[in-house]
């Protein structure tokens, strides 16, 4: 009886953390960044045909999803990093350790806020996008763009983490830069390794391949060129990719708390 009744407090308390995430956030961010997105669709749409009449029609859902996935960042890397920065700058961070709660809990309630964020940011845009096309009535694979930016979440989401992580041992600068990395080597990191098989270099070949084991494989959550084409890979491709992006997440979040635990203030 005990035992369960830890576990509910416990859950509260992280439920309480991610709803006052959510609740800032959405306040201070999504309207804008919803408002840039369709700023981004709508000048693409006017801006594309003039250039290639043919093809713009393609370039336009392209655009389209890419700009999803750019917003989407902006929030990780410039909400994430400062989630843990803010509480210490502001000084609440010593009222919310002083309480009952323990710092695993903090940790996981920012990333479950930052993750809620995000998967509204994300709907909303989806809803806008798909919007725009009907308007313009340009057909679209609606079921593929729909696989297409669930994983672009679930990429923002471990992104999130690797945020929080940077975070937790670092000023909000400096981790946002370690997170841009992150998600640009971690894109590249598949051709990275390929560059070094290629140049049968041994030394360039375990550099890679360090990179490849270190960072995650963020390839495996973009579709946004399959969704276009309506050409996705196989539903155990997409399980598997999708167990692997959550797994990196968590094994980020253990790490993140961590760091946390041992730091002093």
């Amino acid at each position: 009886m005990n035992f369960s009744l830890n576990i509910s407090l416990s859950l509260g308390r992280v439920w309480a953390i991610a709803t006052n995430v959510f609740r800032e956030t959405v306040r201070e961010q999504v309207l804008y960044l919803s408002l840039l997105y369709t700023v981004i669709v709508v000048s693409a749409m006017l801006m594309l045909p003039e250039f290639s009449y043919d093809s713009s029609a393609k370039m336009i859902v392209d655009v389209g999803i890419a700009a999803i996935e750019v917003v989407s960042l902006i929030v990780a890397v410039l909400v994430g990093t400062n989630l843990i920065n803010k509480e210490i700058d502001k000084r609440t961070i010593f009222i919310l350790i002083a309480k009952p709660m323990h710092r695993t809990e903090f940790v996981l309630g920012k990333h479950l806020g930052l993750t809620a964020v995000v998967g509204a940011l994300v709907s909303i845009m989806t809803v806008i996008f798909i919007a725009l096309m009907a308007i313009k009535n340009i057909p679209i694979p609606i079921p593929a763009i729909l696989v297409a930016n669930f994983f672009i979440f679930w990429q923002i989401m471990l992104l999130g983490a690797i945020a929080i992580l940077f975070g937790s041992f670092s000023g909000s600068l400096i981790a946002s830069l370690l997170t841009l990395a992150a998600y640009l080597i971690g894109n590249f990191s598949r051709d990275l390794l390929l560059l070094g098989e290629i140049s049968k270099n041994s030394g360039l070949q375990t550099v890679t391949r360090t990179f490849y084991m270190i960072l995650p494989d963020l390839s495996r959550a973009n579709l946004k060129n399959e969704a276009v084409y309506n050409i996705l890979p196989s539903l155990l491709d997409m399980f598997n990719n999708g167990v692997y992006i959550l797994s990196y997440a968590l094994l980020t979040l253990a790490i993140a708390i961590l760091i946390f635990a041992r730091r002093q203030f």
